[in-house]
């Protein structure tokens, strides 16, 4: 199940975190983010390419219910889905960039494969 690690945010700060992180990684491709927002990132986005393999009603308004952007959510039932359609998963790399200047986080970049 998506969503263990907590991230040192209440329950609405957190989805909402996570629900724009998923957004801004199927509209650009990839994102740098730190390991641990990236692991939980990483479970969302592919949850939401497995439900755009299925180009229905149904799963557009699943993909719709979670993803900020509409312009996205067509980007990702036309263009991204498609293109793991013979893929069972892993749809998402993560590499470690080492630690953030300012505070020393572990930093990573997530990106479609």
């Amino acid at each position: 199940m998506a969503g263990k690690r907590k991230l040192g945010r209440n329950t609405a700060h957190r989805l909402a975190m996570l629900r724009a992180l998923v957004t801004f990684l199927l509209e650009n491709g990839k994102i740098e983010t730190t390991v641990t927002r990236a692991k939980e990132v990483r479970s969302f986005a592919e949850k939401m390419i497995t439900i755009a393999k299925q180009n229905d009603l149904h799963h557009k308004r699943m993909a719709f219910s979670f993803i900020t952007k509409e312009d996205v959510v067509k980007k990702l039932f036309s263009e991204i889905a498609p293109k793991y359609s013979e893929r069972n998963g892993g749809y998402t790399r993560i590499n470690k960039l080492g630690p953030r200047r300012g505070d020393a986080a572990e930093m990573a970049l997530i990106e479609l494969i």
